[in-house]
C-alpha cells in the first residue's frame, strides 16, 4: 500500500487534494483508494492533516497514516524536522517553499508562486498534487485532470489543470530541491 500524508491549514484544500489523488489513482483498472481528513475544531487557518491510501486491492485499513511514502506540505510553516519521522525508509517530502534543502528526500516547489501566477489565489492543493505527479509514476497527469473535471466545479477546471501542469513541469525540469 502507498500512503500519503497531507499537511495544510484549514481552507488550503489539503483534504480536496487527498480526495483528488484518490479519485485519479482509482481511474485505472484494479486500483483502490481511500482519502480522509483529520482535524480539530473546524476553522480557517488551523493545522489539518489528510490521508490518502492507494492499493491494487480493496483497502480495509482506515487508520491514520503514521509512516508515509510521501508527506506533502501545502504550507512550509508546518514543516519541521519531525516530518522525517513520518517517512517510510524510501519516503519523500514534498514542500511548498522557496527554500532549498540539501536532502534528496525533500522535493521543493514554489507552489505559492505558481498559485499567484495561475490561480490568482493563495491555494496550493492542486499544485502540490501536480508536484506529486512529477515524482510519483503511479498516477498520471491525465487521470488527475479527469479527477479535477469530475470533482471540482467547471469554472475551476482550466486554472487548476494549468496549475497541475506547471508544478509537474517545475519538478521535471529540476527547478526543485
Amino acid at each position: 500500500m502507498i500512503e500519503i500524508l497531507w499537511h495544510g491549514r484549514g481552507g488550503q484544500g489539503a483534504f480536496t487534494a487527498s480526495r483528488l489523488l484518490g479519485a485519479a489513482y482509482a481511474l485505472a483498472e484494479n486500483r483502490y483508494a481511500l482519502a480522509f481528513p483529520s482535524f480539530g475544531p473546524e476553522r480557517r487557518g488551523a493545522p489539518i492533516r489528510a490521508f490518502t491510501k492507494l492499493d491494487d486491492r480493496p483497502i480495509g485499513n482506515r487508520s491514520e497514516v503514521k509512516r508515509a511514502d510521501f508527506s506533502i506540505f501545502l504550507d512550509d510553516t508546518l514543516f519541521s524536522k519531525a516530518a522525517y519521522a513520518e517517512l517510510k525508509p524510501d519516503g519523500k517530502i514534498l514542500l511548498n517553499t522557496k527554500k532549498r534543502y540539501d536532502d534528496r528526500r525533500v522535493v521543493t516547489v514554489d507552489g505559492d508562486g505558481i498559485a499567484a501566477e495561475i490561480l490568482k489565489l493563495p491555494i496550493t492543493n492542486t499544485i502540490m498534487l501536480g508536484a506529486l505527479a512529477g515524482v510519483f509514476d503511479k498516477v498520471s497527469v491525465a487521470h488527475i485532470e479527469e479527477a479535477i473535471r469530475q470533482n471540482m466545479s467547471e469554472k475551476l477546471h482550466g486554472k487548476n489543470i494549468a496549475a497541475v501542469h506547471a508544478a509537474v513541469e517545475a519538478v521535471r525540469k529540476g527547478s526543485v530541491g
